[in-house]
Order: structure tokens, then sequence, then C-alpha cells
């Protein structure tokens, strides 16, 4: 312990500082010797913390945004070199390296918390064991040591003894039972988190080692804060509950309006924008059409449930715009009032025409064809002689002139719609 105090006695003092001043102003409300006083400062302690170390948080997104980028090529070095594990992980580190990400971005926020996670249980310790540490004088010592938050004493531990605890005054099964309960909120809460992004907000399709360590994450944490929290005072245990709701509510708010491209979250926020935005007939807010001038900049790029989005919008007789705006389109434009406002009434669709039988067509083509005959017959008509006319040739010779203008006979005619092709066998005169 003297070590670790040693290590982090840099920061030992601006964390009692901090604690400090928020008791005054809470003492002041609800007395200087309540748990409420001291727990409320521990708690807006680690508020201060998470908000400084928001510029991290968004540093870890855009990271976590360009490895699910970067997962299609993954893919494509697992499938090159599946046989050499070491090729692979070789391959893989160059492609970090080119594109300058890095996979263990993810934890910069627990990694950024853990000196201030030292410093408090330094402090905390100090006040089980009764020394002053940083700007805690001995009238703040006792303070502290009197304070209960629900029965157990803000410096009692799970594995405290019996005389310890009433020392502290307080009951040995009050401090379990309160404990205890702490820590099971503490790693559900981590699992419920890392569960969370890891089935709404990431692609699982592709089994990279950035997917891996996710996993890896979700099930360690919860572990490694049963494990140690049962040595954890109860004020650390606040403070490791408080940011595991606070990181669970952050992440949250970001799947639910600016989710990773490619996974549920998106495909559900791009649903929830599409009735938004042909509702209202344009993008309302900034966060909007900064998302749809990143989907319409990607092109073919886009993914399968950006393009759903796309092709709703133009279904709905509007277009999104390389600036994230949305404008109605040429096509609903063109409906129109005489006063010039847009009507909600589609264009009318255009009607295909009836798909007609075998039998149908081949009439129509008879029709057609006895049509054409009747025309040519009414121009020929008064060329040819009348049947009250005496012909010179026989009417039995008739049908053997017209036999000889058929294919034998050296000549081919083309079959009218409706009839055989080939050679057609002439009629028989009729005969009165």
């Amino acid at each position: 312990m003297d070590t670790i105090a040693s290590l982090f006695s840099f920061i030992t003092t601006p964390v009692s500082w901090v604690i400090v001043q928020f008791h005054k102003m809470y003492g002041a409300i609800f007395g200087p010797d309540t748990g409420w006083a001291w727990g409320l400062s521990i708690v807006s302690l680690v508020i201060l913390i998470r908000i400084c170390l928001i510029p991290l948080f968004v540093k870890q997104i855009k990271s976590t945004r360009a490895m699910q980028t970067l997962q299609p090529e993954m893919k494509k070095i697992q499938e090159r070199y599946k046989n050499d594990k070491q090729r692979q992980s070789e391959e893989m580190m160059k492609l970090y390296k080119e594109t300058g990400t890095n996979p263990l971005s993810s934890c910069l926020p627990i990694l950024a918390q853990s000196p201030f996670f030292f410093a408090l249980y330094h402090v905390l310790n100090g006040i089980a064991t009764g020394d002053t540490i940083g700007v805690i004088n001995e009238s703040l010592l006792a303070s502290a040591r009197k304070a209960h938050i629900f029965g157990a004493p803000l410096a009692a531990k799970f594995t405290d003894s019996s005389s310890d605890v009433v020392s502290l005054g307080a009951t040995l099964t009050d401090v379990r039972v309160v404990t205890a309960i702490m820590i099971i909120l503490m790693s559900a809460s981590q699992f419920y988190t890392q569960r969370q992004l890891m089935t709404k907000n990431v692609d699982t399709t592709v089994k990279t080692p950035f997917m891996q360590q996710q996993k890896m994450l979700m099930y360690v944490f919860p572990v490694m804060f049963a494990v140690f929290g049962i040595n954890f005072p109860v004020g650390v245990l606040v403070y490791w509950l408080t940011t595991n709701v606070w990181t669970m509510g952050q992440q949250m708010y970001v799947i639910h309006n600016n989710p990773t491209p490619g996974s549920k979250a998106q495909a559900a926020y791009l649903e929830r924008l599409t009735k938004h935005v042909t509702n209202h007939g344009k993008a309302r807010k900034r966060s909007e059409r900064t998302i749809i001038k990143a989907i319409v900049a990607k092109g073919r790029d886009r993914n399968e449930f950006e393009r759903k989005f796309i092709n709703g919008l133009n279904k709905a007789g509007l277009a999104a715009q390389a600036d994230g705006s949305v404008i109605q389109s040429e096509s609903q434009a063109a409906v129109q009032t005489e006063d010039g406002t847009p009507t909600s009434a589609a264009a009318p669709k255009r009607q295909q025409p009836k798909r007609q039988s075998k039998s149908q067509r081949q009439a129509g083509g008879a029709a057609g064809a006895a049509s054409g005959g009747s025309k040519a017959a009414d121009d020929t008509k008064s060329s040819e002689p009348t049947s009250l006319s005496k012909s010179d040739e026989p009417e039995d010779a008739k049908p053997a002139a017209a036999a000889k203008k058929q294919p034998g006979g050296g000549t081919r005619s083309k079959a009218q719609s409706g009839q055989r092709k080939g050679p057609q066998r002439p009629k028989s005169p009729s005969k009165k």
C-alpha cells in the first residue's frame, strides 16, 4: 500500500481537496457528518472526472469507428493467411500502423481513471485507519468516520472483521449486505454496458482481434470488479458504481444518436430518421444533417441500411443533398396544385398492357390480315372482272395456276399472322 501511495501521491492531494470542497457545499445542506454529504461528494468527484475525460471518450469513439471501417480489410487478411497465424498478426499490425488506429484505444477512459481511483482508495483507506491524507485534517477525518451510507461506514469493507466494523459504529451484517449489493450492481452495470456495445453498436459478423478484445472485456471486467470489490471501502464502491452508471448512460446516448455504421443501432437510427424527415420534409437537427452528409458522401460504398435510407427518401419524394440537407425531388415537385403548393398525391402510375393469350394473339393477327386483304381487294376491285363477265380461262384452270405460284413452283409467300409457316395447301374451288 505504501508503494501505491508513493506512486500516486502527486494526485492524492488534489483529489482530497476536491472532496473537501464538495463536502463543504453538501454539508451545509445535509449536515457535515452525514453519509449524504460525503457520499454526494464522491459522486460529484466522479462526475467532474468524467466531464474532464469527455475528450478521451470522443477519441475512443473515433477509434472504434476506424476499427469498424477496417473490418473488411481484416477479413481479407484472415482469409488470405488463415493457415499462418504469425503472418496474419504481422499483416494486422501493419494495417493498424498504416491507418493510424489502435485496438487498445477503447481502454483509454479506464486507464485515465486509474490514478484517480488509486488516489481515492488511498484517501478512504486513510480514513479507515485514522490517518490524515492531503488536505483532510483531524476534524474532517472524524467527520468522515461518522458518515454512514445505508448503515455502512464510508471506510468499511466486506472483509473487515466484526471488531473493525464496531469501531466504526456499525454492524457486520449491515456492512456486508450493503457492500454485496453494491458489488453486484457494479459488476452488472459493467457487463450490461459492454454487452450493449457488442450486440447493438458493433458488427459481430467479422471476427477480428478487436472483436475478441471487446468480448474479453465483457466477461473479464465484471469478474474483476466482483473479486476485487470485496476489498474496496464503501466509498470506493460508490465511486465505481457511479462511474459505471455514467458510462452506461453515456454509451446509450451515443448508440441512440450516433451509432456505428453497419451496426443494428444504425439500422434502428436510420429508420427513425426516415420517419422524422418524411414527416417534416427536412432534416431539422444539426446532428441529422451531419449523418445524412456522411451517407451521401459515401456514394456506392454505402452499406445496406444506408441504401435503404436513401431509397426511403426517394419513395417519399425527397432527395438528400451533399451538404446534409433534404429537399423535394423533381418527381414530387411536378405534382402540385394550381396555386403552386405541393400536394401529397403521387403521379399516376403507368398502366401495363394486359397480356393476351396465344389464341387471342392469333385471332388478332387473322383479323388484321383480313382487314388488310379487304383493303387490297378494294384497291384492285376496278381492275378485276366481275362475276358476270366471261372469263377466257376456265374455272378448273385457276387452281392449277394458283398451285404453280406455291414454293414448289419456284416462288415463296410469307405466312400471315396466325397461319402456320411453310407451304400452304390450296383450297379447292367452290362448286355451285
